[in-house]
């Protein structure tokens, strides 16, 4: 009897280690699947070439025959599914702020006419279909500029500036808070300010359906808030991709730099200066003038001790100049103390042309056309429209005025800060500005208005002669 139970418990113990190797490699193998579908899915959302966005608001018959058109094109029904996970995963957009109507005294639907149900929102995403194709003029237009910053950025002979020859991952994350993304759309917007970014900001908002109001997305850019436009929570922003992917986030904005429709507006430099005055320092404005304003009058404006608030210094008329302002942009001590503000930062380093080859260059110079043809191009021009644009925007041909007061010296180390601008964008060198010296000429016995003259002259220098002559000449 020993014997037997000995026999079995001998029997026993390689059954139960063979029992035990089968469910450990088994346990082993469900690891390894787990591990593998993990790293495996990542690896290749990183890797793989896919198919740009899709709307995620897409009715199901849209997004099946979409779905069957890429088959068509690729042949490919495996590679069409796994791109609709893809770009479903890769949406990044932050959920849409609610925003809630202040009901009146009435219930009423936005007809005017009580008592009726409102209708429900429909997305609208059927692509408009225009009997013209884009001109040719429009085409060679962005062919030309798009050569242009190619051209200035490969070639090692023309003008060296900061960050020309880093690579994108050079890039620190903080400046790269003005790529705007749009996913729904497979946008991203590079936002210049002074440059109609206010309007474009709008535009973006309405296509990635950022802010609701009453749980409806905005249509009419026109009827975003002011106080909304500017809002970053409202914009997803390349470097927010950190905090949202981690270690991926490198990987996912080159994803969609590769896939997505990237575009930009640029301005005169010298005109975009004059638009910031005008907006930051003309105007009042207790931020700008408290932490801008308030420097240049003690170091430029011979005020020691100016006004703390904007309301009380612009009521004894005290403001900086745009001479101070000129002084404060080419004094090196500014950027010592912290970089260029956004409104005057140069365009190559809040949009980094050289690292991001941008499919659009638009220009405020032509910008109702190039709207036009950039919705055209992202085939969202049935869904929003441009707004009309302002005809008191600041414009070249007040250059001379502006720069009446400043001196030829200032005005060529001026230039040297922003020509990197200047040649990327093909904005020609403001050779008069630099270089022509004008000699105004007016006889001492004759009355007459001279204000005009004198503006129009960038160095007046004040000569006896015939009234109202003025000599040209370059230096």
């Amino acid at each position: 009897m020993e014997y037997f139970q000995l026999g079995s418990d001998k029997m026993g113990k390689p059954k139960l280690f063979r029992i035990f190797l089968i469910l450990g490699s088994l346990f082993m193998i469900l690891l390894i699947i787990i591990y593998w579908d993990d790293v495996g899915a990542t690896h290749f959302y990183l890797h793989t070439t896919i198919s740009g966005p899709q709307s995620s608001r897409l009715p199901p018959e849209s997004l099946s025959s979409l779905r069957h058109k890429a088959d068509d094109d690729k042949g490919n029904v495996f590679l069409s599914d796994i791109d609709a996970f893809i770009n479903q995963f890769l949406e990044g957009t932050t959920e849409p702020i609610e925003q809630r109507r202040e009901e009146g005294p009435t219930s009423q639907n936005q007809s005017g006419e009580a008592g009726k149900p409102e209708e429900k929102y429909v997305p609208r995403r059927e692509w408009k279909i225009h009997l013209t194709p884009i001109s040719a003029e429009m085409r060679q237009r962005q062919e030309d500029r798009k050569k242009m910053v190619r051209d200035f950025c490969s070639s090692d002979g023309t003008l060296d500036f900061t960050g020309k020859n880093r690579t994108f991952d050079d890039i620190p994350n903080k400046e790269l808070d003005h790529l705007i993304v749009d996913d729904r759309h497979g946008i991203i917007y590079c936002y210049v300010p002074k440059v109609a970014c206010t309007n474009w900001k709008r535009v973006m908002i309405v296509l990635s359906e950022s802010l609701l109001v009453d749980g409806v997305p905005y249509q009419d850019p026109m009827d975003v808030p002011q106080q909304h436009i500017h809002n970053a929570s409202l914009h997803f922003t390349f470097n927010k991709f950190w905090k949202r992917y981690g270690k991926f986030s490198r990987h996912l904005m080159k994803v969609k730099l590769k896939k997505y429709t990237k575009f930009l507006f640029v301005r005169d430099p010298f005109v975009r200066l004059i638009s910031a005055y005008r907006n930051k320092f003309e105007q009042e404005n207790e931020d700008f003038y408290r932490q801008f304003a308030i420097v240049m009058l003690k170091r430029y404006g011979n005020y020691s001790d100016p006004p703390t608030s904007v309301v009380d210094a612009f009521s004894a008329g005290i403001r900086p100049s745009f001479s101070n302002f000129i002084q404060y942009l080419l004094d090196p001590a500014t950027e010592k103390e912290m970089p260029f503000n956004e409104h005057w930062r140069q365009v190559y380093r809040l949009c980094h042309p050289c690292q991001i080859s941008y499919d659009f260059v638009g220009k405020l110079e032509t910008l109702d056309e190039d709207a036009e043809h950039l919705l055209r191009i992202l085939r969202v021009d049935n869904i929003v429209q441009f707004p009309a644009s302002n005809r008191n925007r600041t414009v070249s041909s007040w250059e001379w005025d502006w720069f009446a007061s400043i001196p030829h010296k200032w005005r060529q180390e001026l230039y040297r800060l922003y020509e990197a601008d200047f040649k990327l964008f093909g904005y020609p060198k403001p050779e008069k500005l630099l270089h022509d010296s004008c000699i105004l000429v007016l006889e001492d016995d004759v009355g007459g208005e001279t204000e005009d003259l004198l503006v129009a002259c960038p160095v007046p220098q004040v000569h006896s002669g015939r009234a109202g002559e003025q000599r040209c000449s370059s230096a």
